[in-house]
């Protein structure tokens, strides 16, 4: 198993216009996407083969994509159709047939998938289900980031409670050494957190998320290769998803599709803008310390000094580094444990 198994985002469904292209990059490889003539979004090597010019710079026309250098014209297929040098015959040419990439989509979401179908893969694993997207009483805010760090140092940051009273004084939890209390499961592939003894410490908007100061059922989790899920239930009409798809670019550059889904009740549609801002808000506080944190790491390496509130940390790197090393994660033992921390 390698990190080409998985489904990665490449676009919102919404920005897939009609003869219109797309530039991406997914694990180094370039891309160009669009709409082929059934509708479906088509995904080949943004290169063409004829003189490695861009296609992703070219133009759709009828589902076909027409390369700007000399025009070659390739079908949803990836096939050759049309060289005008030669009249656009091109029946000599039948063996012309850029490289293509598998394409889902769901939950508004584009996926490309860069194992090739001829190649054995697992087909149990499938684009991360999208908590209630779409469902009725639920309203999703949708914002993308771009950060300078890593798949793994992104998808750690999603699911650490100490560094949010640093990084996000007030706006999302205060210092208050708090004591509480983690539940760290590891298996599948996954790494699931459940808290304890959390009750208000939510920033600026704790009396309308829980303003009775009830214990707050908080569930954080991790699923391979890239996606962290963030779950606040504070009773009644008073839940919120925090889904992340960090798509990896470069070693250095992860494309971050966050979903905010909450059931406010009658507070759904008002609620959106700040929603938004805030969860933007935050975000650029984590793009700029993990900036920071990359700068550290290219100079100096990849060495932590962990303690037991980072055992999340160590589990989450566990099931990438099995990636890396092309194991399947899922044969990784079980391992549970119970940590107390204080924010």
């Amino acid at each position: 198993m390698t990190f080409d198994d998985f489904w990665y985002v490449v676009a919102l469904s919404s920005q897939f216009k009609p003869n219109q292209v797309l530039s991406r990059t997914v694990l180094d490889e370039w891309l160009a996407i669009f709409r082929g003539k059934d509708g479906r979004p088509v995904a080949l090597r943004d290169r063409c083969m004829h003189r490695n010019s861009r296609l992703s710079t070219g133009h759709v026309c009828n589902g076909q994509i027409h390369c700007p250098y000399h025009g070659w014209v390739y079908d949803q297929t990836g096939q050759v159709v049309a060289v005008p040098a030669e009249g656009n015959a091109c029946a000599h040419l039948p063996n012309r047939r850029a490289l293509t990439y598998e394409t889902l989509e769901r939950d508004g979401y584009v996926y490309v998938r860069l194992k090739q179908p001829q190649v054995s893969q697992d087909d149990s694993i499938q684009p991360f289900s999208m908590p209630h997207y779409g469902e009725s009483g639920w309203a999703t805010v949708r914002v993308i980031n771009r950060f300078q760090n890593t798949v793994t140092n992104c998808a750690e940051n999603f699911i650490d409670i100490p560094h949010t009273a640093s990084v996000h004084p007030g706006v999302f939890r205060t210092a208050r050494r708090q004591c509480l209390e983690m539940n760290i499961e590891r298996r599948d592939g996954s790494v699931f957190v459940t808290y304890a003894n959390e009750t208000d410490n939510l920033g600026w908007f704790s009396r309308f998320l829980n303003g009775d100061r009830h214990e707050i059922r908080h569930t954080d989790s991790f699923h391979m290769p890239n996606v962290t899920s963030v779950h606040y239930n504070m009773g009644k009409q008073r839940q919120l998803f925090i889904t992340s798809q960090s798509v990896p670019e470069t070693d250095q550059s992860t494309l971050v599709y966050t979903d905010v889904t909450y059931n406010y009740g009658i507070w759904n549609f008002l609620a959106r803008p700040f929603v938004w801002w805030t969860a933007q808000h935050i975000i650029h506080q984590d793009i700029e310390i993990l900036a920071r944190q990359n700068e550290g790491l290219q100079k100096y390496g990849q060495q932590f000094s962990n303690t037991p509130a980072d055992t999340i940390h160590v589990f989450v790197e566990s099931i990438r580094n099995s990636l890396a090393a092309g194991t399947d994660p899922r044969e990784l033992s079980p391992k549970t444990t119970t940590v107390k921390f204080w924010v």
